[in-house]
């Protein structure tokens, strides 16, 4: 028997989890539950500030030393086993960047500075908030990944689509995304940002602002991955070849035009079709429609203060507007293969800000600071180890040799005896390498000031680039934004919330504010001196210039007697530009009528107008009738969706209630070359502005 203990071997004192003993808890209290009034470390040691890390000077570089920031983002790196914390819901594809040779002058990225230069890569979008199972369409912010297999190593463009962030330090990201997740209680409302604790949070960090207005407004809903702009969100240095430095931030420019779904669209698809984004990207590219973007840089002065007219550029709360520095396209990426495997592609890639190449450098930017950190960190939870980059989809297209061994699911098998620099043993190698020889050498760039949790008083307006944002819009979008505002604030429980948001609302612009409360039944917030801004209309997504229409799909509704020789040259014309044709009736399976056989591909019970960007009834099928054909013709008209037909099909539009005269409905005798570019032309719009209603009442004057 083994030997009893002795008195000095006794057991750890009786502490709850967190850190509450017999003593200290009430009797009603739960010892499992968070003790104590003060906000501490896990280890109990009270905090002064988690608003900011701890930095060299206010405006320089976070420091490793702030063990606040790494224990809190650390451990919100790893809440999730194994799905990603924050973009869960993914969809990529593989593709190709071909440079234009363009931003030499700025870079020495050799993929970016040699014209013609072809780099394979690989894209994946995704929702913030939602889980794996959520849907594509809800109103979120879409993240916006590139993966560059360069030939000097990986370089990751980890961006969104929207511009802007929630947060301008990244010590609040575990804050700002516990408060959009779904309550902790109940795990609801899921994907969505329509509740309590989201509100809470950003009415009282006002830093919020601005991308909450990017988000209320329909960038929140994007039509496709294809419609839909992405951006670097950060400044970046960038060094050419002559060790001349630039500031810079990344557009990605879509080729098919910014476009995004109605309200109530986005609601229906969400429940009929949860992948609708992902099926979209997925089958324009099994079709040949691929997705293409532009690159784009705005590059702007290196100058000390890292300031541009009166914009401080670490802040990722805000925006260059394109008018005052144009966006300079550098290149253009399409996509045109999809994944084999979802999981081991578009679940296992592993993207990480600090994948640089030389030419490419970060600034003192407190949230990318942090995310430098975090994205490494997180891969090693979620991908089991340190050798994640071992695995097919994130193996780069260059020699690697990194002294690096052993840990969960090593796949190399490493020879050699010294693992270790400098060593006489292996011949002295692997050898560094200078820049001469392509090695990433980052800039010296001064850093002075004092150890402080602060930041620059330049990080101070949160509302001015709301407002800018806000006034660029045009009447219709603001509508949409109004509407956007009041929906959410209407499911928000407590009042307190709703009202100081809607003060915040009125710091932004008085009529907003007033149609908002109006809305929500609250009394209108005083009006406020608001700061005087001069509009960007670049940033508006209505354009009167129609845009390509590849990817579209346009539905006919036909039956038995339709004008199939019709239905057939219409396909034509519109796969001509890339556009896809398919039919609906009644029933599924084959039209025929002795010459063409065209096969059904949405039977009427199994379709909603979602599914189309236009809806068209051919001729011959004027008699048809049924109750979801009205469904259908409604919503596509309600969603502000060309609508058409030629010969007797214009009689189905008017017994759904349809007047083929309204705006935006096209009505022929036959489906001809003329109808069909008029077809072309409405799509290329994307929507019929005209028919757009104004739902949320102006105050009383």
């Amino acid at each position: 028997m083994p030997p009893k203990p002795h008195q000095d071997q006794s057991a750890p004192a009786k502490v709850s989890p967190t850190g509450a003993t017999e003593r200290s808890l009430p009797l009603v209290r739960d010892a499992r539950s968070q003790s104590g009034d003060h906000l501490t470390t896990a280890n109990g040691l009270r905090v002064d500030d988690t608003d900011h890390s701890l930095k060299a000077g206010r405006r320089g570089p976070s420091l490793l030393e702030d063990f606040h920031l790494r224990e809190k983002i650390t451990h919100f790196d790893h809440e999730r086993i194994p799905e990603r914390v924050v973009h869960a819901r993914g969809a990529a594809a593989h593709g190709v960047f071909t440079s234009y040779g363009s931003a030499a002058s700025a870079t020495k990225a050799g993929f970016l500075a040699e014209k013609g230069k072809q780099t394979p890569v690989f894209v994946r979008f995704s929702t913030v908030l939602g889980s794996r199972g959520s849907a594509d369409t809800v109103r979120d912010t879409r993240g916006f990944a590139v993966k560059f297999y360069t030939d000097e190593g990986t370089f990751d463009l980890v961006g969104n689509n929207m511009p802007v962030f929630f947060i301008q330090d990244a010590i609040k990201f575990p804050d700002v995304i516990h408060a959009g997740k779904p309550h902790p209680d109940r795990e609801i409302p899921q994907a969505q940002s329509a509740h309590d604790t989201f509100w809470d949070f950003v009415s009282l960090h006002t830093e919020a602002t601005h991308h909450v207005f990017w988000n209320m407004s329909d960038r929140g809903i994007p039509r496709s991955y294809r419609t839909m702009e992405g951006f670097g969100v950060h400044t970046f240095r960038l060094e050419n070849a002559a060790g001349e430095t630039v500031l810079a931030k990344w557009h990605w420019k879509p080729v098919a035009g910014v476009h995004s779904l109605v309200w109530e669209e986005a609601q229906i698809t969400a429940g009929m079709d949860p992948d609708f984004h992902r099926r979209d990207m997925a089958d324009g590219i099994e079709n040949g429609a691929f997705l293409e973007w532009e690159l784009g840089l705005q590059l702007l002065p290196d100058t000390p203060d890292e300031m541009f007219e009166g914009i401080d550029l670490l802040d990722p709360t805000k925006i260059v507007p394109e008018e005052l520095a144009p966006v300079q396209l550098v290149g253009r990426m399409t996509l045109n293969a999809n994944p084999t495997n979802y999981f081991a592609e578009t679940e296992q890639v592993a993207f990480h800000l600090g994948n640089l190449v030389p030419g490419i450098q970060v600034t003192n930017d407190p949230l990318l600071q942090g995310r430098l950190f975090s994205y490494l960190d997180t891969q090693l939870t979620r991908l089991g180890g340190p050798n994640f980059t071992q695995l097919p989809i994130n193996r780069p297209h260059a020699d690697v040799n990194d002294n690096l061994r052993d840990g969960m699911h090593q796949t190399a098998v490493h020879t050699g005896l010294a693992p270790y620099l400098p060593n006489s043993v292996d011949g002295g190698g692997p050898r560094t390498a200078d820049a001469s020889e392509g090695a990433y050498v980052t800039l010296p760039t001064p850093t002075t000031g004092e150890k402080v949790r602060g930041a620059a008083v330049s990080f101070d307006d949160h509302f001015t680039q709301a407002r800018l944002f806000y006034v660029s819009l045009t009447p219709l979008e603001q509508d949409h934004v109004v509407e956007a505002f009041t929906f959410e604030l209407a499911k928000v429980f407590e009042k307190g919330i709703r009202e100081r948001m809607l003060a915040n609302l009125a710091r932004v612009d008085t009529a907003l504010a007033g149609r908002v409360a109006v809305g929500l039944g609250l009394p209108v917030p005083e009006a406020v001196d608001l700061p005087e801004v001069a509009p960007s209309p670049a940033l508006s997504q209505i354009s009167p210039v129609p845009g390509p229409v590849a990817g579209r799909v346009v539905g006919v509704v036909a039956g038995p007697g339709a004008d199939l020789a019709g239905i057939a040259s219409l396909r034509d014309a519109l796969a001509a530009q890339g556009a896809v044709l398919r039919i609906i009736s009644p029933v599924a399976g084959e039209l025929a009528d002795g010459t063409h056989v065209e096969i059904v591909d949405r039977a009427l019970y199994a379709t909603r107008s979602v599914e189309f960007d236009a809806v068209v009834v051919a001729g011959g099928a004027g008699s048809l009738r049924h109750p979801k054909l009205d469904v259908l013709l409604q919503e596509a008209f309600r969603h502000l969706k060309p609508l058409g037909a030629w010969g007797d099909g214009a009689l189905v539009l008017r017994a759904a209630g349809v007047a083929p005269e309204a705006a935006g409905v096209l009505t022929a005798d036959e489906a001809g070359a003329g109808f069909a570019e008029q077809l072309v032309t409405a799509l290329g719009l994307h929507r019929v502005w005209d028919r757009a209603p104004q739902v949320v009442p102006q105050p009383a004057p």
